[in-house]
């Protein structure tokens, strides 16, 4: 059984954003485009308007995002949040844990994706909260914009190569943190699935005694108006989240 809190259904991640409202260069308010490489991510619409812009194998996609919309987006497919007026998403990702440990690579121009200690130099925002911080928040945001054009313009133009050399130098760049992932993902999302696995054997021996630990648990924010990718981040430290990579 598991000691302490259990970690959410399916040992998914959860956090609250508020999209950023900055205007980007191609006159876009939004977040900063990057990727997963084995996580879905989930956007569940609770307020205002929106979209999300996709990149990938089937090309350029704004899907709009209103009260209600549930959108995913599996992995390799950058995605860019885009703020139409007062946009507020919760977001159920996938394997808790390894997002925070390094499973996301923004959209940087070839030449900072080339070079490890550049790429980590422009992801990485101070500590802290305030405006020095928003300020890294926002370059971080626009650079990650400015390859992300390219990328699209790209595949507008029927051309895949710099989306496939993306995928490519993403894939290096987070290549050594992959043992970690593993222990993350064999201690939080598969461990919870081979829970259910013993849990569906004991009922069918009858045997209820896997159900005499049966309670609730309560969590608040462990910290609100961070600045994540996307937007404004409230986030939660439940069970298989690890310190967050990059203050992400």
């Amino acid at each position: 059984m598991v000691s302490g809190p259990a970690p959410l259904p399916g040992a998914v991640g959860l956090s609250h954003l508020a999209a950023y409202d900055w205007e980007a260069a191609d006159g876009v308010c939004g977040g900063s485009p990057h990727l997963h490489l084995v996580c879905t991510e989930a956007y569940v619409v609770t307020g205002g308007r929106g979209a999300v812009q996709t990149l990938g194998p089937d090309g350029y996609r704004d899907i709009p995002l209103r009260p209600g919309t549930v959108a995913w987006f599996t992995p390799g497919t950058v995605h860019r949040m885009v703020q139409g007026g007062d946009l507020r998403v919760t977001v159920l990702m996938q394997n808790s844990g390894l997002p925070e440990a390094g499973d996301a690579v923004f959209t940087f121009p070839a030449e900072v994706l080339a070079d490890p200690g550049r790429y980590a130099d422009a992801a990485t925002l101070p500590a802290g909260t305030g405006t020095r911080v928003e300020a890294a928040a926002r370059r971080r945001r626009d650079l990650a914009v400015e390859g992300y054009l390219a990328l699209r313009e790209a595949l507008l133009a029927g051309d895949d190569g710099p989306y496939r050399e993306f995928l490519r130098a993403a894939a290096l760049l987070v290549r050594e943190r992959v043992p970690v992932w593993r222990e993350l993902w064999r201690t939080g999302a598969l461990e919870a699935a081979e829970r259910t696995g013993a849990q569906l054997d004991a009922l069918a021996d009858g045997d209820l005694t896997y159900l005499a630990g049966a309670t609730a648990y309560e969590a608040e924010p462990s910290r609100r108006g961070g600045y994540g990718m996307c937007g404004r981040r409230d986030e939660y430290a439940l069970p298989g989240v690890t310190v967050p990579y990059g203050d992400e």
